[in-house]
């Protein structure tokens, strides 16, 4: 089967899956909106729970998923799969967190959901050590190759400052919809991996990220189809020697999840998890200045929840 059949099969195969969901007698998770926008916060913080129950306690307060796409959508999820780790060395997305996203997009209507990411190490052993690909397949979804340059469409991002033209995943370029996912952890260059960080996933030539200027890449990459919806797992986070981890990683479990439709409120709030001002890097204010989103989380709408 060639790349063009493949993407194909993979987008109009297959039915909608699921009926609306409830979570446990606090109303329903996928209700048609009702309420005018301004109802909802910006971002959702919520502690102390399981990933599971505060991925649905969070997405219940921002209005359900039918805020953010139609039913019968094609819904991408990208999480991080970027390493050859498994799920408790915290490098990559809890693929708990992942499959719990995946249901509740099947449950909302979305007519298929697909997982993939452009990962580092190589693509089987992430997909399989991760065990993104078995949670995100057992709760419905197909997961699809990201590790050739043939799946990837060269496009041209408007404002741009340094990352001016790139290569995009052809699932982002065709979806309904897509939900980025990361895992909130330091990296030796950005200083922070969360939401803006994990796009370089859906990129193909992510080495000029680091041969032209980082931190202005990520900003700019934020600019171009920007995600749905981010959620960031940040339950249990490293703190050193990321972003892959080796044995001397040093960790502290917050317990949290975060979510927003603006990438850059959703990091400047991952910055604050870190013990960290937004200012603390340098891609939040760039990205800001862009357009990209609003560092100035202290103006913004924002619902915090202890479980």
């Amino acid at each position: 089967m060639d790349r063009r059949e493949f993407l194909g099969k993979l987008l109009i195969a297959g039915a909608a899956a699921g009926s609306a969901g409830l979570l446990g007698g606090r109303g329903s998770l996928f209700a048609e909106e009702t309420a005018k926008a301004g109802l909802y916060p910006d971002l959702v913080a919520v502690k102390n729970g399981k990933t599971e129950d505060m991925f649905d306690r969070a997405l219940l307060t921002m209005g359900g998923l039918n805020r953010f796409f139609k039913r019968g959508a094609i819904v991408v999820v990208k999480p991080n799969i970027g390493w050859d780790r498994p799920p408790e060395a915290n490098a990559t997305t809890n693929p708990i967190l992942v499959a719990r996203i995946v249901q509740r997009c099947l449950e909302a209507g979305a007519a298929k959901v697909i997982v993939f990411d452009h990962t580092c190490d190589d693509a089987n052993a992430c997909y399989r050590t991760s065990m993104i690909e078995k949670y995100a397949k057992d709760a419905g979804a197909q997961v699809a190759p990201g590790g050739s340059k043939t799946y990837y469409q060269e496009v041209t991002i408007a404002g741009a400052k340094t990352l001016k033209k790139t290569f995009v995943h052809e699932l982002i370029l065709e979806s309904d919809a897509w939900i980025n996912v990361p895992v909130l952890k330091n990296h030796g260059g950005a200083g922070m991996t969360s939401a803006m960080k994990n796009l370089m996933g859906i990129v193909w030539n992510r080495d000029t990220f680091h041969s032209t200027g980082l931190d202005s890449c990520i900003a700019d990459i934020a600019l171009y189809r920007r995600p749905t919806l981010n959620v960031v797992d940040a339950f249990n986070v490293m703190l050193s020697q990321g972003p892959r981890g080796n044995a001397a990683s040093t960790y502290r479990m917050e317990k949290m999840l975060i979510m927003s439709p603006d990438i850059v409120a959703i990091d400047a709030a991952s910055a604050k998890v870190l013990g960290k001002e937004p200012s603390s890097f340098s891609y939040i204010g760039m990205g800001h200045d862009r357009n990209a989103g609003r560092q100035d989380i202290a103006n913004l709408k924002i619902e915090r929840i202890t479980m």
